[in-house]
C-alpha cells in the first residue's frame, strides 16, 4: 500500500469540518498526516478538535505542528503568559469550549500533553511544513519562533528555501477559499473558521480535498473554479 504525505491547514476549532475532511481523504494507517497548527482559537470547538486529534494518533502517523494560537494556550498552561493576556487574544473562546470562561484547570492533562509535543516544523525528502513562514537562508532548526509561528505572508512571500524543498504553510488565511501556490511555497489556510474551507493536500500527488465549516464536502469544480 502506498504511503501518502498529507497536510491539513488551520482548523481553529472547526471539529465537524476536520472529522469530515479526514473521512473524505480516506485516511490509511501508513499515511503521514501533518496538521499545520491553530487547533484552538477562533471557532467554538477547540476542545473537540484536540480530542479528535488525540484519537487520530492511533489511526495514522500524525505529525501535529504548533500554531500561534496553540502556542498562546501552551504558554498560559506553562505559566509563561498571563490568562488575561490570553483572553484578549481569543482565550475565552477556547475556554468556553471546556465549559468555563476563566478556569484553565478545566483543560485535561491529555490536552496539555498533546500541546507540549507539537513540533515547530517537519521535513520530508521533498517538502517542509511550518505553521507560518520561514527564513530562506536558514535551516528550520535555526529559525526563530516568531518567523515559524507568527510571520504573515502579507509581509512578503519569502524566496525559495536554501534546501530546495517546497514549503507548505498555514497561518496566512486565503479568504477566497483557494490555496495559494507560489511554486516553492503553498499556503493551505483557506479560512475555514470565517466562512471559507478546510483544506487537505497530498504533497506528492497534488490532490486537494476541501470541506466547508459545516462539514459539507466540496466538489472538484468548487475547489478549482
Amino acid at each position: 500500500m502506498n504511503e501518502r504525505t498529507i497536510a491539513i491547514g488551520d482548523i481553529h476549532g472547526c471539529t465537524e469540518a476536520l472529522a469530515q475532511l479526514v473521512n473524505t481523504i480516506e485516511l490509511k494507517r501508513n499515511d503521514t498526516l501533518i496538521t499545520l497548527g491553530d487547533y484552538v482559537g477562533k471557532g467554538d470547538g477547540s476542545k473537540g478538535t484536540l480530542d479528535f486529534l488525540i484519537e487520530l494518533q492511533a489511526r495514522c502517523n500524525l505529525v501535529p505542528l504548533l500554531g500561534n494560537h496553540d502556542f498562546l494556550m501552551r504558554s498560559v498552561l506553562r505559566g509563561d503568559l498571563s490568562a488575561g493576556a490570553w483572553f484578549s487574544l481569543g482565550g475565552q473562546t477556547v475556554l468556553g469550549s471546556y465549559g468555563t470562561d476563566s478556569d484553565t484547570a478545566a483543560i485535561p492533562e491529555s490536552h496539555r500533553h498533546f500541546l507540549e509535543h507539537c513540533r515547530l516544523f517537519f521535513e520530508s525528502p521533498t517538502h517542509f511544513f511550518v505553521h507560518a513562514c520561514y527564513d530562506p537562508s536558514l535551516p528550520l532548526a535555526e529559525t526563530d519562533e516568531r518567523t515559524l509561528l507568527w510571520k504573515h505572508l502579507a509581509e512578503g512571500i519569502p524566496s525559495p528555501h536554501w534546501s530546495g524543498k517546497t514549503a507548505v504553510v498555514g497561518h496566512s488565511s486565503q479568504d477566497s477559499g483557494k490555496t495559494l501556490d507560489a511554486a516553492h511555497l503553498i499556503c493551505i489556510d483557506t479560512a475555514c473558521v470565517t466562512g471559507g474551507r478546510l483544506t487537505a493536500l497530498d504533497v506528492l500527488s497534488a490532490d486537494v480535498w476541501q470541506v466547508a465549516r459545516d462539514g459539507t464536502r466540496l466538489s472538484h469544480k468548487d475547489i478549482f473554479q
